[in-house]
């Protein structure tokens, strides 16, 4: 699996992304794994489409939702048409994580254009809403043939890191170190009522 993103992860020591969530992959994974692109979101997405019709397994990263707009033409007629347009043999097995949701940071950077995309078909979305939810969510999408845009909303990522949010949600969550996966498609019931069913 390749990470393709910017902001200095790919580097020794780097930041690990716009949030600090990918602080020390680089040194964990290797540095011909974890590499560096520059600030196009067109050209990330074109990367990861490409590494993934030639087999391998991308997870790519923007740095805000609001910049997914950027890369429209290949995460809306590339990505989830190949598959169709081929008859089935070019597969596109890519996530691209994507930070989202309103914060401090201004009309370009707190947006939510989750909804948008489950409108296109061959795409799947994913909204992540405990920190257990995301590692088992992120595994199955690695592990899908099909294009999955990953959605973090940005309060998640609490006080962590270099650049957390204010209002950052403290999300105290257990998360198991032996592999899960939590399948697509599945409403995950919190509580089941008489008039109202609450899932996330």
């Amino acid at each position: 699996m390749k990470k393709l993103t910017m902001a200095d992860i790919g580097i020794e020591k780097g930041f690990g992304g716009p949030f600090g969530v990918t602080k020390g992959i680089s040194e964990e994974f290797g540095h011909e794994r974890v590499i560096d692109t520059p600030i196009s979101e067109s050209a990330i997405v074109g990367v990861a489409i490409g590494a993934a019709m030639m087999g391998m397994r991308p997870v790519a990263e923007v740095q805000y939702g609001d910049f997914i707009f950027c890369a429209m033409d290949q995460v809306v007629n590339q990505a989830p048409k190949l598959r169709y347009m081929s008859g089935g043999q070019v597969k596109v097995p890519m996530v691209l994580r994507v930070p989202t949701g309103a914060t401090g940071r201004g009309a370009q950077h707190a947006q939510s254009p989750e909804a948008f995309f489950t409108h296109v078909p061959g795409l799947k979305v994913v909204a992540p809403c405990t920190p257990y939810d995301a590692k088992g969510l992120l595994k199955t999408a690695i592990r899908d043939d099909n294009p999955v845009l990953f959605f973090e909303h940005k309060l998640l990522y609490g006080g962590k890191g270099y650049r957390s949010e204010k209002g950052g949600i403290e999300v105290a969550s257990l998360i198991p170190e032996e592999e899960y996966l939590i399948p697509f498609g599945m409403a995950d019931v919190k509580r089941e009522g008489n008039d109202l069913t609450i899932s996330g």
